[in-house]
């Protein structure tokens, strides 16, 4: 019963962590692209909502209308700010989960090393 319910645990930890690691990677794949695009097209894809003229072409310079369902004053800066600490949060996140995932293998004995590596050890 005991051995049944470490195995439970063991298979739960292995399925869980390969989810997070992938949602993760997938996270830390779309920050990327968004920050490289925003970076690219000089942030005009996120004034693209507002359809005034009156909008300059580099969302740096963008200047807050009345046709703008948002304050378009500092819209490059902030989500860059936001982005860049998220994408960091969600590499370090798929890393762990990885490890975790690494860890889950050895207790199962799936991993190439995890005859020669105790348990104890881990």
């Amino acid at each position: 019963s005991r051995s049944y319910s470490c195995r439970l645990q063991h298979w739960t930890l292995l399925s869980v962590s390969v989810l997070n690691c992938l949602l993760s990677t997938a996270c830390s794949v779309g920050l990327a692209l968004a920050i490289a695009l925003t970076v690219h097209g000089r942030g005009t894809h996120l004034v693209r909502g507002c359809n005034s003229s009156a909008l300059p072409v580099d969302a740096r310079a963008a200047i807050a209308t009345n046709e703008c369902p948002f304050n378009t004053t500092r819209i490059y800066d902030t989500a860059l700010a936001l982005w860049f600490p998220s994408l960091l949060m969600a590499a370090a996140e798929a890393v762990l989960s990885g490890r975790c995932c690494l860890v889950a293998l050895v207790f199962q004995g799936i991993w190439p090393c995890a005859p020669s590596y105790g348990k104890e050890q881990v």
